[in-house]
């Protein structure tokens, strides 16, 4: 058995990082906000509903447990199985694009710290890339 005490600190978790569920909310907020506001992120706000709502809603219980907090999103639905999930929206690199833009803005909008910003777009980028189906 180990002493605690030998143990080496557990880093914070992104979640952690940006501040909780509050930070998220606001992130997640910010990014449907520019999406329906600029016109450089109308290829994605296309693929979106009338109404955000479900869609923040969603990507908030997403996010949180993505960023290494609650698992809002499994308990409501199971694992995201994302790329299955995008497979009916015609994505190519202009639509990953403007969503990792859209985030990184948001991301910057909200004071989100440089080196963060920085490691979570990277990953961002990597996910939205996977999510391609269309060339």
């Amino acid at each position: 058995m180990t002493d605690p005490a030998d143990e080496a600190p557990q880093q914070p978790t992104a979640f952690e990082l940006i501040g909780g569920e509050a930070r998220v909310r606001e992130l997640v907020d910010r990014f449907y906000d520019l999406m329906d506001l600029e016109a450089d992120f109308a290829g994605i706000r296309a693929m979106h509903p009338p109404t955000l709502d479900s869609s923040r809603d969603k990507l908030f219980w997403f996010l949180c447990g993505w960023l290494g907090g609650p698992d809002h999103y499994i308990e409501r639905f199971g694992h995201p199985r994302l790329r299955a999930r995008h497979l009916p929206f015609a994505i190519a690199a202009s639509e990953r694009d403007q969503w990792v833009r859209c985030m990184a803005l948001a991301m910057e909008d909200i004071g989100v710290a440089e080196p963060l910003r920085e490691r979570l777009v990277s990953s961002l980028f990597d996910t939205a890339d996977w999510m391609v189906n269309r060339r």
